[in-house]
């Protein structure tokens, strides 16, 4: 085992075979335009290169090359890469949001989903006819174009965001069990609502769902393809893990931390809970509307069943997976998860439901390994938390970090809020 860690060290230390490695796992996916192994090295290949050594202008020039152009290439021969990976950008954004509240303020939320469902009910009100049960053809005749989709954007990321602060009034004097409870059940409500929400006034259509939702327009161009879902995508995350970072290195993410750490000790030095909190709530709940509204916009069809429990369990399960309060960390936790899911999981159901059909295997008809992918996905994320508790790249700033916050009185000094030489969770 010794040796074996010294050679991965070695490799990683060295920066040309590094170099190597990242630009020939692209290069493959290219060539030979295949999907289930390449593009896991590829996507791999994107992480070896975060985790690489080399100079922050080289990592960014093959993930420009890689993300801009490889993808891009390749996924026009086979789109279900292109939309695996922008369902991945996707979760993404959900999962710094999520890891807003949870990692960086440490409120647990259990109904995040209910959020992205917000969001995405608003956009699909309008680009479909549903919205003319409310306002006559007579004032204004719906669907919207799709040139309003980029309106949209911030409007619904301002309606989950208030939302988010509706939610938040009520329990802020909750915490740990009796907030998820909470949480929980406002993600219910939600769910409930979008079901029955269709009489007397039918506003959602009930479990029918909203159809068809009009994709977005650019200067007259309609963009319904998955390519165009993926450079929409593509900079929303860069934006939004952009305006992260900065937040989190600021002062507000400096007393974000410190309600996390401790509470009592944060009131104490000054820092207003109730606002930092419903900040917190208010930001990652307008990503999750931000995406709810591309998502109602790729996928031109909405029922209450796409926000459902499980929703908010995965995209919790993405941050903790990931590393919680770390936003490098939550957007590997997403990559994993939906590779897990879409990818790895049902290509091993159907590599062994071909084992069956060709006789090699004789497995029952009852234990049909696509009825037990959420099993192994359970069974796999039990162990992470048994060997890797704070995920795959753990927070690194915590006591250190608001030991250099407080003052040795208890009291916030303008000279210990410098964090250029504290290790940062945001990385």
């Amino acid at each position: 085992m010794g040796k074996g860690k010294g050679l991965i060290k070695t490799i990683l230390d060295r920066q040309l075979p590094q170099l190597i490695v990242v630009i020939a796992a692209p290069a493959v996916m290219y060539f030979t335009r295949a999907i289930t192994v390449t593009f896991i090295l590829f996507l791999l290949s994107l992480l070896l290169l975060y985790l690489s050594k080399l100079k922050n202008s080289y990592k960014l020039i093959i993930a420009a090359v890689d993300l801009l152009a490889v993808m891009p290439l390749a996924g026009l021969a086979n789109s279900y890469a292109l939309d695996v990976i922008t369902q991945i950008g996707i979760y993404a954004v959900l999962a710094i949001g999520l890891n807003v509240v949870v990692g960086f303020a440490g409120l647990l939320d259990l109904g995040y989903v209910g959020f992205y469902a917000a969001g995405a009910y608003v956009y699909a009100f309008f680009a479909t006819t549903q919205a003319n049960n409310v306002i006559p053809e007579s004032v204004m005749k719906f669907p919207i174009s799709g040139n309003w989709f980029w309106l949209f954007l911030p409007i619904c990321m301002l309606v989950a965001a208030g939302v988010g602060i509706l939610l938040g009034l009520p329990v802020l004097r909750l915490k740990g069990d009796y907030l998820a409870i909470v949480t929980l059940g406002f993600a219910e409500i939600i769910r409930i609502i979008l079901n029955n929400a269709d009489k007397p006034i039918n506003l959602t259509n009930g479990p029918k769902g909203l159809t068809p939702i009009q994709p977005p327009s650019l200067f007259g161009i309609q963009l319904n393809q998955s390519i165009h879902f993926y450079f929409i995508v593509l900079v929303i995350l860069m934006l939004v893990i952009l305006a992260t970072k900065r937040i989190y290195n600021s002062r507000i993410g400096r007393a974000w931390a410190a309600i996390r750490e401790d509470e009592l000790a944060a009131r104490t030095m000054g820092i207003p809970l109730v606002k930092m909190k419903l900040m917190a709530f208010a930001m990652g709940a307008g990503f999750a509307g931000m995406m709810g509204c591309v998502f109602a916009a790729k996928q031109t069809f909405i029922d209450p069943s796409s926000f459902g429990f499980m929703e908010s369990i995965g995209i919790l399960a993405m941050v903790i997976m990931g590393g919680m309060g770390n936003i490098s960390g939550v957007v590997i936790g997403a990559l994993a998860v939906v590779v897990l899911q879409l990818q790895l999981l049902k290509e091993l159901s159907s590599y062994l439901r071909d084992l069956t059909v060709a006789g090699v295997l004789n497995i029952p008809a009852s234990l049909d390994p696509a009825k037990y992918e959420r099993l192994v996905f359970g069974l796999i994320l039990i162990l992470m938390c048994i060997f890797r508790p704070k995920g795959f790249l753990p927070a690194k700033r915590s006591l250190v970090f608001i030991k250099k916050l407080i003052g040795r009185n208890g009291i916030v000094k303008d000279n210990t809020l410098d964090t250029t030489n504290i290790s940062n969770t945001s990385e």
